[in-house]
């Protein structure tokens, strides 16, 4: 089994940080990319950052200059470093890793999900 434990969510006021962390654990053979995801009352899931093991990163335009995303390969965790928020950044964010795994002897690559923390913008 693998899973995903995010942390980190919380309300902060508009211009403030916040940090997401998430840590993957379990029969995990290697991580190939980690992601943040969120997803706004009635709008679809959206991706906001991704980086590679690599380290190349990906972020959504509505973040850029803003959002900052990191990895700790040898502990298998991915942050989130949020700076100067704004009340449309507020949704549920969801980690995500495409990851190898190793099982009963055999390997295979899936895709998981954390359970999502919520990250609210308001004054």
């Amino acid at each position: 089994q693998v899973q995903l434990v995010e942390s980190g969510g919380g309300l902060v006021q508009p211009g403030g940080s916040l940090r997401l962390s998430c840590a993957a654990s379990g029969s995990i053979f290697s991580i190939h990319a980690m992601g943040w995801y969120r997803q706004a009352p009635g709008k679809q899931r959206e991706l906001v950052a991704a980086i590679t093991s690599g380290g190349s990163t990906n972020y959504a335009d509505s973040v850029k200059g803003r959002f900052t995303i990191s990895r700790d390969n040898a502990k298998n965790t991915v942050h989130l470093q949020m700076n100067s928020l704004k009340p449309e950044d507020t949704a549920v964010y969801y980690c995500n890793a495409d990851l190898t795994y190793y099982r009963s002897g055999n390997y295979g690559t899936d895709d998981y999900w954390g359970q999502g923390t919520q990250v609210t913008v308001s004054s």
